[in-house]
C-alpha cells in the first residue's frame, strides 16, 4: 500500500515545469537587460563641434567622422554645428563635458581662441582633439589632447609654386600681377596659406610676380565672387588669382566668367580639392588644386580621440599629407573628397 503522503507529492510534482518556465523566461529576460545595458554603459561617447556645417569641405571630415563611427558597434558620436560663433563652440563643449562624453573632437571656429578650450576639457579630464585647424596653443597641449590636420606651409607652397610655373609657361616671367584672396583671418591655415604665397613669390625664380591687392572673402564662395566683381570693376589688369581654398577660387572664376574674362588667359589656384573644385578644374577654368584629405582628417580625428580616451598614447601632432592636384593627375582624385 502507498504511503499516505505519496498522492499530495504528485499534485505538487504536476505544477512544478509551469513555475521552471515561468522564472526561466524571467531569468532570460533579465540576462538580456543586462547585457544591453552593460553594452550601452560601455559604448564610447564622443562629442564633436563642428566650426559649420555649410561647407563642402567640412563637410566630407565630418561625414569620415561619422563613417567610421558608423562601423563600430561601442561608439556614439553626436556632431553639433557651431555655425561659425565661437561663444556657441564654447557652450558646446562645455555641454559635452557635463553630459560625460568619454572624448571631445572640435573643428575650432577661431584657431586663436583655442586656449579657452583646452582648459576646459583639461581641468575636467576629458581628452580632447583638434581637427583640421591648428591650435594656436599646439606646442603647450596637454598629455591627453592632439591635433589632427595636415601641415599647412605644404599647402600654400605647393599651390603658390605651381602658379608661378604655369605663370611662366605662359611667358610672364618679366611681369606678372595677381590677386590674393584670404581665408579668415583668424584661422590659422588662412595665415599661413598667405605666408606661403608670399614666401614662394619671395623666391629668385617666382620673383616676377606681384601681388595687385589681397583681401579676405573669409572661405566664402559667395564674398568671393563679390570681391572679384568689385577688383575687375576697377579695370586694372592682371593674371592670375592664388586662393586660399577652393570655394573662394570658384567664386572668383564665376565673377570673371559673368564679365567675360577668358579662363585660357588667367591663373587660378585653390586648396582642398573638392568636388565642385576638380569639376571647375576639368571644364578649363581652375589650373591648380592642392588635396587636403578630408575624409582622412575625420577618421584620424575619431581615432586619435577613442585612442586618448582609452588611456593610449598619441602624437601631440597626426599629420595627414597634403598632394597637388593639376589636369595631368586629376584622375587620382576624383573619388576622393
Amino acid at each position: 500500500m502507498p504511503p499516505k503522503w505519496g498522492y499530495p507529492v504528485k499534485l505538487g510534482c504536476s505544477r512544478t515545469p509551469k513555475v521552471e518556465e515561468s522564472a526561466m523566461r524571467k531569468l532570460l529576460l533579465g540576462a538580456a537587460l543586462a547585457v544591453l545595458m552593460s553594452s550601452a554603459a560601455h559604448a564610447e561617447r564622443i562629442g564633436v563641434s563642428m566650426a559649420l556645417f555649410d561647407d563642402n569641405f567640412l563637410t566630407v571630415l565630418r561625414n569620415g567622422i561619422q563613417e567610421l563611427a558608423d562601423g563600430m558597434d561601442d561608439v556614439d558620436v553626436q556632431i553639433e554645428d557651431a555655425q561659425n560663433d565661437v561663444g556657441k563652440q564654447l557652450d558646446q563643449i562645455n555641454n559635452f563635458i557635463a553630459s560625460g562624453v568619454d572624448a571631445i573632437i572640435v573643428n575650432p571656429v577661431d584657431t586663436s581662441a583655442t586656449e579657452a578650450m583646452t582648459n576646459a576639457a583639461s581641468s575636467a579630464g576629458v581628452p580632447l582633439v583638434y581637427v583640421n585647424r591648428q591650435p594656436i596653443n599646439l606646442e603647450t597641449l596637454p598629455d591627453n589632447q592632439a591635433f589632427v590636420g595636415s601641415n599647412e606651409i605644404e599647402s600654400g607652397t605647393l599651390a603658390a609654386f605651381e602658379g608661378c610655373k604655369l605663370l611662366r609657361a605662359k611667358g610672364k616671367a618679366n611681369g606678372a600681377d595677381i590677386y590674393v584672396l584670404m581665408g579668415e583671418l583668424s584661422n590659422q591655415a588662412a595665415v599661413q596659406r598667405t605666408k606661403d604665397f608670399h614666401d614662394v613669390i619671395g623666391m629668385d625664380m617666382c620673383n616676377f610676380i606681384k601681388i595687385v591687392d589681397e583681401q579676405t572673402a573669409n572661405w566664402s564662395r559667395d564674398q568671393a565672387q563679390d570681391l572679384m566683381t568689385n577688383w575687375l570693376s576697377s579695370g586694372t589688369q592682371f593674371d592670375a588669382v592664388f586662393s586660399n581654398n577652393d570655394e573662394m577660387a570658384i567664386g572668383a572664376i564665376q565673377a570673371m566668367k559673368a564679365a567675360g574674362v577668358s579662363m585660357e588667359e588667367v591663373i587660378v589656384t585653390g586648396v582642398d580639392a573638392t568636388q565642385d573644385a576638380l569639376v571647375a578644374m576639368r571644364d578649363g577654368d581652375l589650373d591648380v588644386t592642392v588635396f587636403q584629405d578630408a575624409h582622412g582628417q575625420g577618421s584620424g580625428a575619431l581615432d586619435a580621440a577613442l585612442k586618448l580616451a582609452r588611456g593610449e598614447a598619441v602624437d601631440r601632432t597626426v599629420y595627414i599629407p597634403f598632394q597637388l592636384v593639376t589636369p595631368a593627375n586629376i584622375e587620382n582624385f576624383l573619388a576622393k573628397n
